[in-house]
């Protein structure tokens, strides 16, 4: 299996780079900059399952076509901000032949529709990953955690398909910790229920989650935005499983966590923000479903003034 990644990011690069370490023929798809930057310092993981050192194949968006005539590529991953999709989607297009398969592993569930659009549903699988890594101020990737797990499935057909369990094997010689997934849009609404209570109760409070239930009521706020999050999931025809929506609660109502969502970092550091692919559309399945969601919309709201005013600070 011939693997382009897009991007050399944290999340890209880390999977990316153990797909690599292993023996993997993976090509990192980067911009011009992060291209000589591989190619004078090769690609440097930091991490707690393990530091690697790799010489990688990469392109650039100009070389790509020239680089696909002579071997096409297999399955493209796709670990962009959702903001960038449109760009990503223009830049994985040379190597989307009629046999490749693009694996999308951002949080949420919007870009399906628009990946689907662009290449056919039938080319794209359901994916999710469990890490948190940046890119450093040296071009390494930093692996800020022990989890560093990836999840996909076929979202319709045949669940044990040829190309699943290509990738399957390729994840098991590297090492990756990931789940072939029969019922993939199960697991993806697990992760995102969770993930846009996370964001919202943690960008809205601008605290962590151990700040947010050490205060009075604190707690109850947590579960009540999970609940949204999970009516909302009920009502597509995907309930979360118990077991995994009490470890979901436990988790966002843990005291002393530091957990943040990666989006209130983002905020932090007065960046974009993912707000409307995983707030702002949760509030969106909501609505269409006639759900009430009052928590969600006050930190849709939030999340809306915040990105006005990065976008124009004197308005």
């Amino acid at each position: 299996m011939r693997i382009l990644v897009l991007g050399a990011g944290g999340t890209g690069g880390y999977f990316g780079g153990r797909l690599a370490q292993s023996g993997a023929d993976v090509t990192f798809l980067v911009r011009q900059a992060r291209a000589a930057q591989l190619q004078r310092d090769g690609l440097h993981i930091r991490s707690p399952l393990g530091d690697a050192a790799l010489d990688v194949a990469h392109t650039t968006a100009e070389a790509l076509p020239a680089l696909v005539a002579k071997a096409p590529f297999d399955l493209v991953l796709l670990s962009c901000k959702a903001y960038d999709l449109d760009s990503a989607m223009d830049a994985i297009a040379p190597a989307i032949g009629p046999d490749a398969t693009i694996l999308p592993i951002l949080n949420g569930l919007r870009h399906y529709a628009a990946l689907d659009a662009r290449f056919g549903a039938e080319r794209v699988l359901g994916g999710l990953c469990f890490i948190s890594a940046a890119k450093g101020a040296g071009g390494e990737i930093l692996h800020l955690g022990h989890p560093a797990s990836i999840t996909f499935g076929e979202r319709g057909g045949d669940s044990d398909s040829a190309r699943t369990q290509a990738f399957a094997a390729l994840c098991a010689r590297a090492g990756i910790d990931h789940l072939c997934s029969p019922r993939i849009a199960r697991e993806l609404w697990s992760k995102y229920s969770f993930l846009a209570a996370l964001a919202a109760g943690t960008c809205l409070m601008r605290a962590s989650i151990g700040r947010i239930v050490a205060g009075d009521g604190g707690a109850a706020f947590m579960e009540a935005l999970h609940r949204e999050c999970l009516a909302i999931a009920a009502a597509a025809g995907e309930p979360v499983p118990d077991a995994a929506a009490e470890q979901a609660r436990a988790t966002l109502t843990q005291p002393g966590s530091p957990l943040t969502a990666s989006m209130l970092r983002d905020l932090q550091a007065g960046q974009a923000i993912e707000g409307e692919h995983i707030v702002g559309d949760m509030l969106r399945r909501a609505r269409d479903a006639g759900i009430d969601a009052p928590l969600l919309a006050t930190a849709w709201v939030h999340l809306q003034a915040y990105s006005s005013r990065r976008e124009d600070p004197a308005l």
